[in-house]
């Protein structure tokens, strides 16, 4: 489509009589397309004279703009090398005169412009470094390089950082690159060589592109954004940057790797690189202390350029000055750096389309980014016009009316329209993300008293823990105490609140990243406190497991539950992002602490009950026991080879089984294998049928309970496979059918009747459920089941006598009483039910006990879990009222209704008397 149907606006002449000399170039030209060019020459001195010297080019460009381009363009590639320099500034004109037309015309929004101008920087970079690397390699000084090396520049590519990595390049903008050079092309004698060949091409590229001849410049070429600019060559070697990065690299210096693109030069190298600074760049936590780094980077750019102070608008730095646009920049980029480590949605190089990523992750508020982009958008729009009045890199407004004047003309607008924009953007800006950046400048409000010596005497070894250890840290701190101290003071208990936070902090090796976090968080703030004020025992879990708080702001933490299936996919992005197996092990226990704390901060604030978390604490554990099975089995058999027969199934055993576990449950599992005749593997390091599953097996446990950087997943036990612990640990399907036809005890029947396969070969899984259905119902004729299972009561009541009314595991009419009972039920009635309540039923259905008993007992277990559940989430063991807290209490009282301690003690005792009633009559006929 040609220039003048699309063109939509036009600027005014700021001097009409040279708006009307550049007209008279153009006589074939009129309407709107005739103001455009009279409007752009009388408000614009350097396009005027671009105007009058590129007649016969901008008159064909109007008829297809984006087909000039891409002519020039490709123009550039065929240029001899001593004719770059014309040729190149040729170009430049071109490109100039035609973007500036189209944006003031409106032929081409903000984002074409910008690209037009990379595409062009991009092509012009590329073009310099293929001929002169060509050139080097032509007179034998790139070792071991011959010409058909120069297609990929010998192995030299130019990152692009900053606007041009971005594709935002402004109207008249510097560019920042970084040149590296791919050292593993050359034998390591011939890399100091090399790297001279290659300095000398980058100083000749900067020349080509920068010096300022009779034809003008192409671009200012900086490159100080290199590692360590002071000091090092102009082009370093891919692997001394890489090592840079890794031990001194900044955060400042991350930041800027967010926009890095391979834009000329060997692409392939280039990208290869950015891939190994992907770790550097986005890092595996929530990485808040990055915003603290960003603020201090905003007050020395502003004390370096003397832009402290009020919003004035003559002289006003649109880029680096308060509300600008760095200042949108650095709010997107930053809060990229916070996130995109656990998100690499957020991974995006442009401004608009990171602010629209991080509103859809829920990082930014939707209004804000919205308001954000707009005024981007057009601050970007009055910068460029600010730079086609003489083509210079300004940012700065003018300083004088007659200045104004000619930018309001430019911009097509009034002078006093213009400045009421300007200012209404520019405060807004700043007011939007000044309390991002400075979160510690909000008022924090009065702090309620603790007890003046009492909170002394606690606070003041604070500075004595190792989280307070660095300056920094103790800064940070500083500005989170006041809103801290005021939210521990409003706990029903203060008093308990701050020693359980003391212990808290007192347990963190560490404390710049967590308080910044907070710092900019009060959310998360205010549950710390609860959590100090009402579960001491998970606060100083999380001062050892400070990490977990990521998933509290990381997205979806209060979405609903994603069940098994959503959980496994989820595991299994998490570990195929890993990049080996001990990786995969490391990163399967950061994910599981994660979505257990989940659990617990549900369970804590009331958005989920006690049966609701027992049973989302079972499926993470069959999530996680399904992904590491399938990640444990592909590791071995790389050295072992795939399984011999069928494979291997893991069954869930006890509560696992039953699906559900609460905050401090180990897992019973059994393994069962089926060779299917085949004596052994057949990979590099083969193993017989039986120890390889052995083997397996334990690879599996091994997985599970190692204790590593991130602590272990779970405590295993495989105490319930045929013959204990005196078995193997992996049993064939023929030796544990036969089992426990002929050999099992009682008790090893029970166990079955809650045991459901939770990994595995689906085939493998489908048959050993039918054989457990099978099973149990062959059995269910036995006349002694009940008195083995009296008899089994007896010894455990004899070996852990109940210690009181809160041990609600043990003891007559306690909740192994009850599971007891109901396994019994469940295999006299020869039923297929693995969770209490079913069993019960199903006893109920055979007329083994009545409708009443049924309910009394399951009343009964409905509050003993209720009581256990919270038990561990706040103690991880059995509870002491009289140490609860205040909180504590309060979580306990709402969670099984009851009004006060004293009621709730009556009321267990009550409901285990009543379950122990009906249990002991089960028995009434055992001899």
């Amino acid at each position: 489509m040609d220039f003048a149907s699309r063109q939509t606006r036009s600027p005014d002449a700021y001097d009409p009589a040279r708006g009307a000399e550049a007209v008279a170039f153009y006589p074939d030209v009129t309407g709107f397309l005739a103001d455009l060019i009279g409007g752009t020459a009388g408000s614009s001195p350097y396009l005027a004279g671009l105007l009058a010297r590129q007649v016969d080019w901008l008159m064909g460009a109007f008829d297809d703009p984006e087909a000039a381009i891409d002519r020039l363009l490709a123009g550039l590639t065929d240029t001899p090398p001593d004719k770059l320099a014309i040729s190149l500034r040729q170009a430049k004109a071109r490109v100039a005169l035609l973007t500036a037309m189209a944006d003031l015309g409106g032929v081409w929004p903000l984002e074409t412009v910008t690209a037009v101008l990379t595409r062009f920087a991009d092509a012009c970079v590329d073009t310099c470094l293929r001929a002169l690397v060509g050139a080097e390699i032509a007179r034998g000084k790139l070792p071991g390089l011959g010409p058909d090396d120069a297609a990929t520049a010998g192995g030299m590519v130019a990152l692009a950082m900053g606007k041009m990595g971005a594709a935002e390049l402004n109207y008249s903008s510097d560019i920042d690159l970084i040149c590296l050079f791919d050292d593993s092309r050359f034998a390591a004698g011939d890399i100091a060589e090399a790297r001279a060949g290659f300095v000398r091409v980058t100083r000749r590229m900067t020349a080509l592109l920068s010096d300022n001849t009779a034809d003008g410049y192409v671009f200012r070429t900086d490159l100080r954004l290199r590692p360590d600019a002071s000091v090092t060559p102009v082009c370093l070697s891919m692997a001394a940057a890489e090592s840079y990065y890794e031990s001194v690299g900044r955060t400042w210096e991350r930041a800027a790797y967010i926009k890095a693109r391979a834009c000329a030069g060997d692409i392939t190298a280039g990208q290869g690189f950015l891939d190994t600074l992907r770790p550097f760049v986005w890092r595996k936590h929530l990485d808040f202390a990055a915003i603290q780094d960003a603020h201090d980077m905003r007050l020395r750019i502003r004390d370096h350029k003397g832009l402290h102070g009020a919003l004035a608008l003559p002289g006003h730095n649109l880029k680096l000055g308060r509300g600008g646009i760095r200042e949108i920049e650095f709010f997107t980029q930053t809060r990229q750096l916070i996130a995109g480590g656990r998100d690499p949605d957020l991974r995006v190089r442009g401004t608009c389309d990171g602010l629209a990523r991080l509103a859809t992750a829920g990082w930014v508020d939707p209004d804000d980014a919205t308001r954000l982009t707009a005024h981007y958008r057009m601050l970007r729009e009055v910068e460029h016009r600010l730079q086609m009045i003489a083509d210079q890199q300004t940012h700065a407004l003018p300083a004088t009316g007659a200045g104004f004047e000619r930018l309001a003309a430019l911009m097509g607008t009034a002078v006093a329209a213009l400045k009421t924009d300007l200012r209404h953007r520019l405060e807004q800006v700043d007011s939007l993300t000044e309390g991002f950046f400075a979160p510690g400048l909000r008022g924090a409000g009065p702090a309620i008293d603790i007890g003046a010596d009492f909170g002394a005497e606690v606070t003041s070894r604070w500075l004595t823990y190792p989280a307070l250890r660095s300056e920094r840290a103790v800064q940070i701190f500083k500005r989170l105490r006041p809103e801290l101290m005021r939210r521990l003071g409003d706990a029903a208990k203060p008093q308990e609140a701050l020693v359980a936070f003391d212990g808290f902090l007192a347990g963190l090796p560490a404390g710049v990243q967590l308080f910044s976090l907070f710092d900019a968080n009060p959310a998360l703030t205010q549950l710390i406190v609860d959590i100090a004020a009402t579960a001491p025992a998970l606060a100083r879990y999380l001062s050892r497991n400070a990490g977990v708080f990521d998933a509290v702001i990381g997205g979806g933490f209060f979405a609903p539950w994603p069940g098994v299936a959503g959980l496994r996919d989820l595991l299994d992005i998490t570990l195929l992002q890993a990049a080996d197996y001990e990786a995969r092990l490391v990163a399967a226990r950061r994910w599981l602490k994660e979505w257990h704390f989940r659990i617990g901060v549900h369970h804590l604030r009331g958005l989920i009950g006690a049966d609701e978390a027992g049973r989302e604490y079972a499926e993470l554990a069959t999530a996680l026991v399904q992904g590491l099975w399938a990640c444990v089995l592909a590791e071995f058999s790389t050295k072992h080879g795939a399984p011999p027969g069928r494979g291997a199934v893991v069954l869930g055993m006890g509560s696992l089984g039953a699906g559900r576990l609460n905050a401090g449950s180990d897992l019973d599992l059994i393994m069962i294998y089926d060779a299917a005749g085949v004596d052994g593997s057949t990979g590099p390091r083969p193993l017989a049928t039986r120890p390889y599953y052995a083997k397996l097996t334990q690879a599996l446990v091994t997985a599970i309970t190692a204790q590593m950087a991130e602590g272990r997943l779970y405590e295993v036990d495989m105490r319930l496979r045929p013959s204990g612990q005196q078995g193997p640990v992996a049993t064939s399907l023929t030796a544990f059918q036969d089992y426990q036809r002929t050999e099992a005890w009682t008790w090893e029947h029970l166990a079955l009747t809650r045991a459901r396969v939770i990994a595995g070969d689906a085939g493998l899984a489908t048959e050993v459920e039918a054989f457990r259905v099978a099973l149990v119902q062959d059995k269910s004729g036995q006349t002694r089941i009940r008195p083995d299972v009296a008899d089994m009561r007896a010894r455990i009541a004899g070996a852990r006598p109940v210690q009181d009314i809160w041990d609600v595991k043990t003891g007559p009419g306690g909740l192994q009483d009850i599971e007891l009972a109901a396994q019994m039920l469940a295999l006299q009635a020869g039923s297929a039910a693995r969770e209490t309540a079913g069993q019960i039923g199903a006893g109920v259905a055979m007329g083994l006990t009545d409708a009443a008993q049924g309910r009394a007992i399951l009343a009964a277990e409905g509050l003993l879990w209720q009581v256990q559940a919270v038990g561990r989430l706040l103690s991880g063991g059995v509870i002491n009222p009289d140490n609860l807290g205040t909180g504590g209490q309060r979580l306990m009282l709402r969670e099984t209704g009851q009004a006060t301690i004293a009621d709730l003690q009556q009321a267990l005792q009550d409901a285990t008397a009543a379950a122990q009633a009906v249990i002991d009559r089960l028995f009434e006929d055992t001899p």
